[in-house]
């Protein structure tokens, strides 16, 4: 299937507004001229330019995930506009994987691709101020396991609830190798109250019909949350804290000075 072809098939799956979809459209772009090897137009130029005609099954490729590396490091001056158009992408691999149309996640452990656009990590007075935010306990839990955990956030979302031993602080079975500190242990059996299945972390939605079962709530029908959410809701929780105003990113709090939290 040819790339673009591929976009507007996962586009009308999103049932985006015609707004969000033409910036989805723009963004998805953009990745094919990292994937075939090209610089892409800037400004206004690049909502203009036709994208090169490739092959969806390029992703595959063992070397497309270096190509968007190198893509991502290109671009390392604009990193909130890189980080939503990775999310993009990150949104439409997902649902061609689940298609059948493609085998590989080419953006799977990248932590050297979100290391280059994120800016320093907090210091361990900024992890305790973030981690005293009134925030809902689903995005509590979500902050405590990135900075206790260390892994990057991808992996935090797609933990299910069956991955986590309730009676320590650690994964099981595929996640056994995570573990955390105190205050994840302490928020966890609170967020998995009646649970008894499906993704830990949980949109505040149903989940459309075209949702994988595996990425649904059994009971509540509420879907798995996405990179993209996750990442919205802790720049816009944590603008308050930033001295410039700009909120600070799940990168950061992630390579921030561990802190022990409350016991």
């Amino acid at each position: 299937m040819e790339y673009s072809v591929a976009v507007e098939h996962y586009l009308t799956a999103a049932r985006l507004s015609e707004g969000s979809r033409r910036v989805y459209r723009i963004a998805l772009a953009t990745w094919a001229w990292a994937l075939a090897g090209r610089t892409p137009p800037v400004g206004e130029g690049r909502r203009r330019a036709a994208p090169p005609v490739l092959p969806l099954a390029l992703l595959d490729d063992p070397r497309a995930a270096r190509r968007l590396r190198s893509a991502v490091a290109a671009r390392a001056a604009e990193p909130r506009t890189v980080n939503r158009e990775l999310s993009a992408l990150r949104g439409a691999i997902g649902w061609w994987r689940a298609q059948g149309w493609l085998a590989t996640d080419p953006l799977a452990g990248q932590a050297a691709v979100e290391r280059a656009v994120e800016r320093a990590p907090l210091t361990e007075a900024q992890v305790r101020a973030v981690l005293a935010l009134p925030a809902p306990l689903r995005d509590q839990v979500c902050w405590h396991l990135v900075h206790e955990s260390g892994v990057p956030l991808g992996r935090i979302l797609a933990l299910d609830v069956d991955d986590i031993d309730r009676s320590g602080r650690r994964g099981r079975g595929r996640a056994a190798d995570l573990s955390w500190g105190a205050g994840t242990a302490r928020l966890l059996p609170l967020l998995l109250v009646s649970r008894a299945g499906g993704p830990l972390l949980l949109t505040d939605r149903r989940a459309p019909a075209t949702v994988p079962a595996a990425d649904r709530c059994p009971l509540t029908g509420r879907g798995r949350l996405s990179y993209r959410r996750a990442a919205e809701l802790f720049t816009a929780a944590t603008r308050e804290l930033d001295p410039a105003g700009r909120g600070w990113t799940l990168g950061q709090l992630r390579r921030g000075r561990r802190t022990a939290g409350p016991a």
